[in-house]
Protein backbone atom coordinates (compact mmCIF):
# COMPACT_ATOMS: atom_id res chain seq x y z
CA UNK A 1 0.00 0.00 0.00
CA UNK A 2 1.48 3.32 -1.05
CA UNK A 3 1.11 6.41 1.12
CA UNK A 4 0.92 8.57 -2.00
CA UNK A 5 -2.49 10.18 -2.30
CA UNK A 6 -5.16 9.71 -4.93
CA UNK A 7 -6.81 12.81 -6.34
CA UNK A 8 -10.40 13.09 -7.52
CA UNK A 9 -10.89 12.34 -11.20
CA UNK A 10 -12.71 15.45 -12.40
CA UNK A 11 -13.14 14.80 -16.12
CA UNK A 12 -13.49 17.65 -18.59
CA UNK A 13 -16.34 17.71 -21.11
CA UNK A 14 -14.59 15.67 -23.79
CA UNK A 15 -13.23 13.11 -21.31
CA UNK A 16 -16.78 12.58 -20.05
CA UNK A 17 -18.25 12.22 -23.54
CA UNK A 18 -15.61 9.59 -24.38
CA UNK A 19 -17.01 7.39 -21.62
CA UNK A 20 -20.48 7.33 -23.19
CA UNK A 21 -21.53 4.42 -25.46
CA UNK A 22 -21.39 5.03 -29.20
CA UNK A 23 -25.19 4.81 -29.49
CA UNK A 24 -25.60 7.53 -26.85
CA UNK A 25 -23.12 9.83 -28.60
CA UNK A 26 -24.86 9.37 -31.95
CA UNK A 27 -28.21 10.32 -30.41
CA UNK A 28 -26.64 13.22 -28.56
CA UNK A 29 -25.43 14.81 -31.81
CA UNK A 30 -29.07 15.16 -32.91
CA UNK A 31 -29.12 18.30 -30.71
CA UNK A 32 -27.62 21.38 -32.46
CA UNK A 33 -26.73 22.87 -29.07
CA UNK A 34 -24.70 19.77 -28.23
CA UNK A 35 -22.78 19.92 -31.51
CA UNK A 36 -22.00 23.61 -31.04
CA UNK A 37 -20.92 23.10 -27.40
CA UNK A 38 -18.65 20.18 -28.29
CA UNK A 39 -17.17 22.12 -31.22
CA UNK A 40 -16.59 25.16 -29.00
CA UNK A 41 -14.52 23.15 -26.50
CA UNK A 42 -12.30 21.48 -29.13
CA UNK A 43 -8.63 22.50 -29.44
CA UNK A 44 -7.98 25.18 -32.04
CA UNK A 45 -6.45 22.83 -34.62
CA UNK A 46 -9.38 20.42 -34.25
CA UNK A 47 -11.84 23.24 -34.92
CA UNK A 48 -9.83 24.22 -38.00
CA UNK A 49 -10.09 20.69 -39.43
CA UNK A 50 -13.81 20.52 -38.71
CA UNK A 51 -14.46 23.82 -40.46
CA UNK A 52 -12.42 22.83 -43.54
CA UNK A 53 -14.48 19.69 -44.12
CA UNK A 54 -17.83 20.88 -42.73
CA UNK A 55 -19.24 21.56 -46.21
CA UNK A 56 -17.65 18.51 -47.84
CA UNK A 57 -20.22 15.71 -48.05
CA UNK A 58 -17.69 13.01 -48.88
CA UNK A 59 -14.58 11.58 -47.29
CA UNK A 60 -11.30 13.51 -47.57
CA UNK A 61 -8.05 11.54 -48.15
CA UNK A 62 -5.72 11.37 -45.17
CA UNK A 63 -2.80 12.47 -47.31
CA UNK A 64 -4.55 15.71 -48.19
CA UNK A 65 -5.57 16.42 -44.59
CA UNK A 66 -2.04 15.67 -43.40
CA UNK A 67 -0.68 18.35 -45.74
CA UNK A 68 -2.71 21.03 -43.92
CA UNK A 69 -0.14 21.15 -41.09
CA UNK A 70 3.63 21.40 -41.08
CA UNK A 71 5.74 18.25 -40.51
CA UNK A 72 6.63 19.61 -37.05
CA UNK A 73 2.95 19.30 -36.04
CA UNK A 74 2.69 15.57 -36.76
CA UNK A 75 2.24 14.71 -33.06
CA UNK A 76 -0.43 17.38 -32.65
CA UNK A 77 -2.24 16.04 -35.71
CA UNK A 78 -2.10 12.53 -34.28
CA UNK A 79 -3.68 13.80 -31.05
CA UNK A 80 -6.58 15.53 -32.79
CA UNK A 81 -7.22 12.49 -35.00
CA UNK A 82 -7.49 10.39 -31.84
CA UNK A 83 -9.75 12.94 -30.12
CA UNK A 84 -12.14 13.36 -33.04
CA UNK A 85 -12.33 9.61 -33.53
CA UNK A 86 -13.06 8.89 -29.86
CA UNK A 87 -15.79 11.55 -29.88
CA UNK A 88 -17.21 9.96 -33.04
CA UNK A 89 -17.04 13.31 -34.84
CA UNK A 90 -15.48 11.55 -37.83
CA UNK A 91 -14.57 8.04 -38.86
CA UNK A 92 -11.96 6.39 -41.03
CA UNK A 93 -13.29 5.06 -44.34
CA UNK A 94 -11.80 3.39 -47.42
CA UNK A 95 -12.15 5.49 -50.55
CA UNK A 96 -12.12 4.54 -54.20
CA UNK A 97 -8.75 3.17 -55.24
CA UNK A 98 -7.96 1.89 -51.75
CA UNK A 99 -7.15 5.31 -50.29
CA UNK A 100 -7.86 5.92 -46.61
CA UNK A 101 -9.83 8.99 -45.70
CA UNK A 102 -11.80 10.73 -42.96
CA UNK A 103 -15.56 11.25 -43.16
CA UNK A 104 -17.29 13.75 -40.86
CA UNK A 105 -20.21 12.32 -38.87
CA UNK A 106 -23.25 13.22 -41.03
CA UNK A 107 -25.48 13.90 -38.02
CA UNK A 108 -22.85 16.12 -36.41
CA UNK A 109 -22.25 17.94 -39.73
CA UNK A 110 -25.95 18.63 -40.29
CA UNK A 111 -26.66 19.94 -36.81
CA UNK A 112 -23.45 21.96 -36.48
CA UNK A 113 -24.22 23.67 -39.80
CA UNK A 114 -27.72 24.41 -38.51
CA UNK A 115 -26.35 25.89 -35.29
CA UNK A 116 -23.77 28.03 -37.10
CA UNK A 117 -25.82 29.15 -40.10
CA UNK A 118 -29.35 29.11 -38.74
CA UNK A 119 -32.37 27.48 -40.32
CA UNK A 120 -34.04 24.21 -39.46
CA UNK A 121 -35.82 23.58 -36.20
CA UNK A 122 -35.36 26.10 -33.41
CA UNK A 123 -33.00 24.73 -30.76
CA UNK A 124 -32.48 27.63 -28.37
CA UNK A 125 -34.66 28.15 -25.31
CA UNK A 126 -37.53 30.62 -25.54
CA UNK A 127 -38.35 33.42 -23.08
CA UNK A 128 -41.92 33.56 -21.75
CA UNK A 129 -44.41 35.66 -23.69
CA UNK A 130 -45.25 37.73 -20.60
CA UNK A 131 -42.84 39.67 -18.41
CA UNK A 132 -42.06 38.44 -14.91
CA UNK A 133 -43.51 40.89 -12.37
CA UNK A 134 -40.89 39.66 -9.88
CA UNK A 135 -37.88 39.68 -12.20
CA UNK A 136 -34.53 38.69 -10.71
CA UNK A 137 -31.51 40.90 -11.27
CA UNK A 138 -28.05 39.48 -11.96
CA UNK A 139 -26.79 40.42 -8.50
CA UNK A 140 -29.69 38.52 -6.91
CA UNK A 141 -29.01 35.50 -9.13
CA UNK A 142 -25.32 35.49 -8.15
CA UNK A 143 -26.19 35.71 -4.48
CA UNK A 144 -28.82 33.01 -4.76
CA UNK A 145 -26.62 30.60 -6.73
CA UNK A 146 -23.66 30.86 -4.36
CA UNK A 147 -25.96 30.72 -1.36
CA UNK A 148 -27.55 27.48 -2.59
CA UNK A 149 -24.19 25.94 -3.38
CA UNK A 150 -22.70 26.96 -0.05
CA UNK A 151 -25.54 25.10 1.66
CA UNK A 152 -24.10 21.89 0.20
CA UNK A 153 -20.59 22.78 1.37
CA UNK A 154 -21.87 23.79 4.82
CA UNK A 155 -23.52 20.41 5.16
CA UNK A 156 -20.30 18.63 4.22
CA UNK A 157 -18.20 20.44 6.83
CA UNK A 158 -20.85 19.84 9.49
CA UNK A 159 -22.15 23.41 9.75
CA UNK A 160 -25.94 23.23 10.01
CA UNK A 161 -26.64 26.93 10.48
CA UNK A 162 -28.02 27.18 6.94
CA UNK A 163 -31.10 25.56 5.46
CA UNK A 164 -31.11 21.81 4.91
CA UNK A 165 -30.04 20.59 1.47
CA UNK A 166 -32.34 18.56 -0.74
CA UNK A 167 -32.65 14.78 -0.58
CA UNK A 168 -31.36 14.61 -4.16
CA UNK A 169 -28.16 16.39 -3.15
CA UNK A 170 -27.75 13.98 -0.23
CA UNK A 171 -28.04 11.00 -2.56
CA UNK A 172 -25.46 12.46 -4.94
CA UNK A 173 -22.99 13.15 -2.13
CA UNK A 174 -23.24 9.49 -1.11
CA UNK A 175 -23.11 8.19 -4.68
CA UNK A 176 -19.97 10.27 -5.35
CA UNK A 177 -18.28 8.92 -2.22
CA UNK A 178 -17.92 12.42 -0.80
CA UNK A 179 -19.90 11.46 2.29
CA UNK A 180 -20.83 8.12 3.77
CA UNK A 181 -22.92 6.63 6.54
CA UNK A 182 -20.97 4.54 9.02
CA UNK A 183 -22.51 1.24 10.19
CA UNK A 184 -24.90 1.88 13.05
CA UNK A 185 -24.87 5.66 12.48
CA UNK A 186 -27.73 7.78 11.15
CA UNK A 187 -25.69 10.82 10.14
CA UNK A 188 -23.44 11.17 7.10
CA UNK A 189 -19.74 11.82 7.62
CA UNK A 190 -17.28 13.32 5.17
CA UNK A 191 -14.78 11.04 3.41
CA UNK A 192 -11.20 11.56 2.17
CA UNK A 193 -12.58 12.40 -1.28
CA UNK A 194 -14.95 14.86 0.37
CA UNK A 195 -12.07 16.79 1.93
CA UNK A 196 -10.43 17.08 -1.49
CA UNK A 197 -13.73 18.19 -2.98
CA UNK A 198 -14.02 21.07 -0.49
CA UNK A 199 -10.74 22.64 -1.63
CA UNK A 200 -11.51 22.44 -5.36
CA UNK A 201 -12.54 25.66 -7.08
CA UNK A 202 -16.25 26.26 -7.49
CA UNK A 203 -16.51 25.39 -11.19
CA UNK A 204 -14.76 22.05 -10.66
CA UNK A 205 -17.00 21.28 -7.67
CA UNK A 206 -20.19 21.98 -9.62
CA UNK A 207 -19.02 19.98 -12.65
CA UNK A 208 -17.96 16.99 -10.53
CA UNK A 209 -21.25 17.11 -8.64
CA UNK A 210 -23.18 17.18 -11.92
CA UNK A 211 -21.24 14.25 -13.39
CA UNK A 212 -22.24 12.17 -10.39
CA UNK A 213 -25.86 13.19 -10.91
CA UNK A 214 -25.74 12.17 -14.58
CA UNK A 215 -24.45 8.75 -13.49
CA UNK A 216 -27.75 8.28 -11.67
CA UNK A 217 -30.02 9.85 -14.30
CA UNK A 218 -31.25 6.55 -15.72
CA UNK A 219 -31.96 5.20 -12.23
CA UNK A 220 -34.07 8.30 -11.59
CA UNK A 221 -36.18 7.57 -14.66
CA UNK A 222 -34.61 10.36 -16.73
CA UNK A 223 -33.33 10.23 -20.30
CA UNK A 224 -29.59 10.98 -20.24
CA UNK A 225 -29.73 12.37 -23.79
CA UNK A 226 -32.45 14.87 -22.88
CA UNK A 227 -30.58 15.94 -19.74
CA UNK A 228 -27.32 16.53 -21.59
CA UNK A 229 -29.09 18.29 -24.44
CA UNK A 230 -30.77 20.65 -21.96
CA UNK A 231 -27.45 21.41 -20.24
CA UNK A 232 -25.86 22.32 -23.56
CA UNK A 233 -28.85 24.51 -24.43
CA UNK A 234 -28.49 26.14 -21.03
CA UNK A 235 -24.87 27.07 -21.78
CA UNK A 236 -26.07 29.31 -24.64
CA UNK A 237 -28.71 31.12 -22.59
CA UNK A 238 -28.40 34.70 -21.30
CA UNK A 239 -27.65 35.57 -17.69
CA UNK A 240 -30.54 37.51 -16.17
CA UNK A 241 -33.06 36.37 -18.80
CA UNK A 242 -35.98 34.20 -17.72
CA UNK A 243 -37.06 31.21 -19.85
CA UNK A 244 -40.31 29.33 -20.14
CA UNK A 245 -40.79 25.73 -18.98
CA UNK A 246 -44.12 25.25 -20.79
CA UNK A 247 -42.68 23.25 -23.71
CA UNK A 248 -40.53 21.00 -21.53
CA UNK A 249 -41.27 17.31 -21.12
CA UNK A 250 -42.10 15.89 -17.72
CA UNK A 251 -38.59 14.42 -17.52
CA UNK A 252 -36.92 17.78 -18.16
CA UNK A 253 -39.24 19.45 -15.67
CA UNK A 254 -38.05 16.94 -13.09
CA UNK A 255 -34.42 17.44 -14.09
CA UNK A 256 -34.76 21.21 -13.79
CA UNK A 257 -36.23 20.78 -10.33
CA UNK A 258 -33.16 18.76 -9.33
CA UNK A 259 -30.93 21.56 -10.60
CA UNK A 260 -32.28 24.02 -8.08
CA UNK A 261 -28.87 23.95 -6.38
CA UNK A 262 -27.63 26.00 -9.37
CA UNK A 263 -30.65 28.01 -10.60
CA UNK A 264 -34.13 29.40 -9.98
CA UNK A 265 -37.49 28.11 -11.05
CA UNK A 266 -40.90 29.55 -10.29
CA UNK A 267 -44.34 29.79 -11.90
CA UNK A 268 -43.51 28.20 -15.25
CA UNK A 269 -40.20 30.00 -15.75
CA UNK A 270 -36.60 29.71 -14.60
CA UNK A 271 -33.53 31.93 -14.43
CA UNK A 272 -30.13 30.48 -15.36
CA UNK A 273 -27.35 31.51 -12.96
CA UNK A 274 -23.60 31.71 -13.51
CA UNK A 275 -23.18 28.26 -11.98
CA UNK A 276 -25.67 26.81 -14.45
CA UNK A 277 -24.36 28.74 -17.48
CA UNK A 278 -20.79 27.46 -17.07
CA UNK A 279 -21.73 23.83 -16.49
CA UNK A 280 -21.17 22.73 -20.09
CA UNK A 281 -17.65 24.18 -20.08
CA UNK A 282 -16.56 21.64 -17.48
CA UNK A 283 -13.93 22.37 -14.82
CA UNK A 284 -11.45 24.11 -17.10
CA UNK A 285 -12.88 27.60 -16.73
CA UNK A 286 -12.80 28.89 -13.19
CA UNK A 287 -15.76 31.01 -12.19
CA UNK A 288 -13.85 32.72 -9.41
CA UNK A 289 -12.89 35.59 -11.69
CA UNK A 290 -16.39 36.03 -13.11
CA UNK A 291 -17.92 35.94 -9.66
CA UNK A 292 -15.35 38.49 -8.47
CA UNK A 293 -16.76 41.01 -10.93
CA UNK A 294 -20.02 41.06 -9.03
CA UNK A 295 -18.80 40.32 -5.52
CA UNK A 296 -17.05 42.28 -2.83
CA UNK A 297 -13.31 42.01 -2.26
CA UNK A 298 -13.93 39.99 0.85
CA UNK A 299 -15.74 37.21 -1.01
CA UNK A 300 -13.34 37.13 -3.94
CA UNK A 301 -10.19 37.10 -1.80
CA UNK A 302 -9.82 37.16 1.95
CA UNK A 303 -6.62 35.31 2.94
CA UNK A 304 -3.22 36.81 3.79
CA UNK A 305 -0.31 34.44 4.46
CA UNK A 306 2.89 35.74 6.03
CA UNK A 307 6.37 34.23 5.87
CA UNK A 308 6.11 33.32 9.56
CA UNK A 309 3.32 30.85 8.62
CA UNK A 310 0.62 33.08 10.11
CA UNK A 311 -2.68 33.08 8.20
CA UNK A 312 -5.10 36.00 8.43
CA UNK A 313 -8.58 35.41 7.01
CA UNK A 314 -10.76 38.52 6.76
CA UNK A 315 -14.14 36.85 6.81
CA UNK A 316 -17.20 36.26 8.95
CA UNK A 317 -18.29 33.20 6.97
CA UNK A 318 -18.36 30.04 9.06
CA UNK A 319 -17.87 28.02 5.85
CA UNK A 320 -14.66 29.84 4.94
CA UNK A 321 -13.41 29.45 8.50
CA UNK A 322 -14.16 25.72 8.40
CA UNK A 323 -12.22 25.35 5.14
CA UNK A 324 -9.18 27.12 6.56
CA UNK A 325 -9.34 24.91 9.64
CA UNK A 326 -8.81 21.87 7.40
CA UNK A 327 -5.10 22.67 7.15
CA UNK A 328 -4.48 25.46 9.70
CA UNK A 329 -4.35 25.58 13.47
CA UNK A 330 -6.78 28.34 14.45
CA UNK A 331 -5.53 30.70 17.15
CA UNK A 332 -7.89 33.68 17.41
CA UNK A 333 -11.31 34.52 16.08
CA UNK A 334 -12.83 37.97 15.90
CA UNK A 335 -16.13 39.14 14.31
CA UNK A 336 -14.56 39.63 10.87
CA UNK A 337 -11.07 38.15 11.26
CA UNK A 338 -9.63 34.71 11.95
CA UNK A 339 -5.96 34.16 12.75
CA UNK A 340 -4.32 30.79 12.34
CA UNK A 341 -0.94 29.24 11.76
CA UNK A 342 0.22 26.60 9.29
CA UNK A 343 2.18 23.94 11.16
CA UNK A 344 3.73 20.64 10.22
CA UNK A 345 1.09 18.81 12.23
CA UNK A 346 -1.85 20.77 10.77
CA UNK A 347 -0.64 20.04 7.23
CA UNK A 348 -0.02 16.37 8.03
CA UNK A 349 -3.54 16.14 9.47
CA UNK A 350 -4.90 17.56 6.20
CA UNK A 351 -2.82 15.05 4.23
CA UNK A 352 -4.17 12.21 6.36
CA UNK A 353 -7.70 13.45 5.58
CA UNK A 354 -7.03 13.05 1.86
CA UNK A 355 -6.14 16.63 0.93
CA UNK A 356 -3.02 17.08 -1.21
CA UNK A 357 -0.29 19.69 -0.80
CA UNK A 358 -1.04 21.11 -4.26
CA UNK A 359 -4.68 21.62 -3.28
CA UNK A 360 -3.68 23.53 -0.13
CA UNK A 361 -1.30 25.78 -2.08
CA UNK A 362 -3.86 26.30 -4.85
CA UNK A 363 -6.58 27.19 -2.32
CA UNK A 364 -4.40 29.81 -0.62
CA UNK A 365 -3.51 31.39 -3.97
CA UNK A 366 -7.05 31.39 -5.32
CA UNK A 367 -8.43 33.11 -2.23
CA UNK A 368 -5.57 35.55 -1.64
CA UNK A 369 -6.63 39.00 -0.46
CA UNK A 370 -6.58 41.72 -3.18
CA UNK A 371 -3.80 43.49 -1.27
CA UNK A 372 -1.55 40.46 -1.87
CA UNK A 373 -1.61 41.10 -5.62
CA UNK A 374 0.09 44.47 -5.22
CA UNK A 375 3.41 42.82 -4.36
CA UNK A 376 3.64 39.32 -5.94
CA UNK A 377 3.89 36.51 -5.19
CA UNK A 378 0.48 36.34 -3.53
CA UNK A 379 1.67 33.33 -1.52
CA UNK A 380 5.27 33.41 -0.17
CA UNK A 381 7.33 30.80 -2.00
CA UNK A 382 8.81 29.59 1.29
CA UNK A 383 5.32 28.66 2.51
CA UNK A 384 4.39 26.83 -0.70
CA UNK A 385 7.70 24.95 -0.74
CA UNK A 386 7.45 23.96 2.93
CA UNK A 387 3.91 22.61 2.55
CA UNK A 388 5.11 20.43 -0.33
CA UNK A 389 8.17 19.31 1.65
CA UNK A 390 5.94 18.21 4.52
CA UNK A 391 3.91 16.21 2.02
CA UNK A 392 7.04 14.62 0.55
CA UNK A 393 7.97 13.37 4.03
CA UNK A 394 5.02 11.00 3.84
CA UNK A 395 6.07 9.70 0.42
CA UNK A 396 9.47 8.40 1.50
CA UNK A 397 8.13 4.94 2.23
CA UNK A 398 5.95 2.61 0.22
CA UNK A 399 4.28 -0.18 2.17
CA UNK A 400 3.65 -3.62 0.68
CA UNK A 401 2.43 -6.83 2.23
CA UNK A 402 5.02 -9.58 2.17
CA UNK A 403 6.45 -12.68 3.82
CA UNK A 404 9.84 -12.73 5.59
CA UNK A 405 12.32 -15.59 4.95
CA UNK A 406 15.26 -15.91 7.35
CA UNK A 407 17.32 -18.44 9.39
CA UNK A 408 19.03 -19.92 6.32
CA UNK A 409 21.58 -22.64 7.08
CA UNK A 410 24.09 -21.32 4.56
CA UNK A 411 24.82 -18.46 2.21
CA UNK A 412 24.34 -20.80 -0.75
CA UNK A 413 20.78 -21.64 0.34
CA UNK A 414 20.02 -17.94 0.71
CA UNK A 415 21.37 -17.12 -2.77
CA UNK A 416 19.40 -19.94 -4.43
CA UNK A 417 16.08 -18.83 -2.98
CA UNK A 418 16.82 -15.12 -3.49
CA UNK A 419 17.68 -15.65 -7.17
CA UNK A 420 14.55 -17.74 -7.71
CA UNK A 421 12.29 -15.04 -6.21
CA UNK A 422 14.11 -12.32 -8.13
CA UNK A 423 13.72 -14.10 -11.47
CA UNK A 424 9.95 -14.29 -10.94
CA UNK A 425 9.65 -10.67 -9.87
CA UNK A 426 8.31 -11.41 -6.40
CA UNK A 427 11.36 -10.30 -4.40
CA UNK A 428 10.56 -7.16 -2.41
CA UNK A 429 13.71 -6.75 -0.31
CA UNK A 430 16.80 -8.67 0.76
CA UNK A 431 19.98 -8.24 2.75
CA UNK A 432 23.01 -10.50 2.98
CA UNK A 433 23.56 -9.34 6.55
CA UNK A 434 21.59 -11.85 8.56
CA UNK A 435 20.43 -13.60 5.34
CA UNK A 436 16.95 -12.14 5.21
CA UNK A 437 14.59 -11.60 2.32
CA UNK A 438 10.95 -10.59 1.80
CA UNK A 439 8.75 -11.82 -1.05
CA UNK A 440 5.32 -10.58 -2.03
CA UNK A 441 2.26 -12.14 -0.46
CA UNK A 442 1.14 -13.39 -3.87
CA UNK A 443 4.50 -15.01 -4.64
CA UNK A 444 4.97 -16.63 -1.25
CA UNK A 445 3.27 -19.94 -2.08
CA UNK A 446 5.32 -20.48 -5.25
CA UNK A 447 8.60 -19.67 -3.45
CA UNK A 448 7.69 -21.93 -0.54
CA UNK A 449 6.98 -24.88 -2.83
CA UNK A 450 10.26 -24.34 -4.65
CA UNK A 451 12.17 -24.34 -1.39
CA UNK A 452 10.51 -27.54 -0.25
CA UNK A 453 11.60 -29.28 -3.42
CA UNK A 454 15.20 -28.18 -3.04
CA UNK A 455 15.62 -28.24 0.71
CA UNK A 456 17.30 -31.24 2.19
CA UNK A 457 15.06 -31.40 5.23
CA UNK A 458 11.90 -29.83 3.70
CA UNK A 459 11.82 -26.87 6.06
CA UNK A 460 13.53 -23.51 6.48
Amino acid sequence: MSVQQRTLDCKDLHSYLKTLPATVLDRLYNHPATCLAVFRELPELSRLYIMRILFVDQAVPKAIMGSWVSPNSAKELEDIVKLLTELRLWQEVEMQGGLKGWLLNPTFRRNLKGALLGGGNEWSMKPPTDADPKARGIAILDEYAMGRWECVLHFMVGSHQHEVISSDALQILQHAGLMKKEPGENQLTITRDGFQFLLMDTSAQVWYFLLQYLDTATARGLDLIDCLGFLFQLSFSTLGQDYSTDSMSDGLQKFLQHLREFGLRKDGRFYPTRLALDIASGPKKSMLNTMAATSSNQSSGYIVVETNYRVYAYTDSSLQVALIALFCELMYRFPNLVVGIITRESVRQALRSGITADQIVSFLRQHAHPECYKEPPVLPSTIADQIKLWAIERDRFVYKEGVLYNQFDSQADFEILKNYAQERGVLVWHTTHGRKMVVTKEGHEEVRKFWKRHSRNGSM
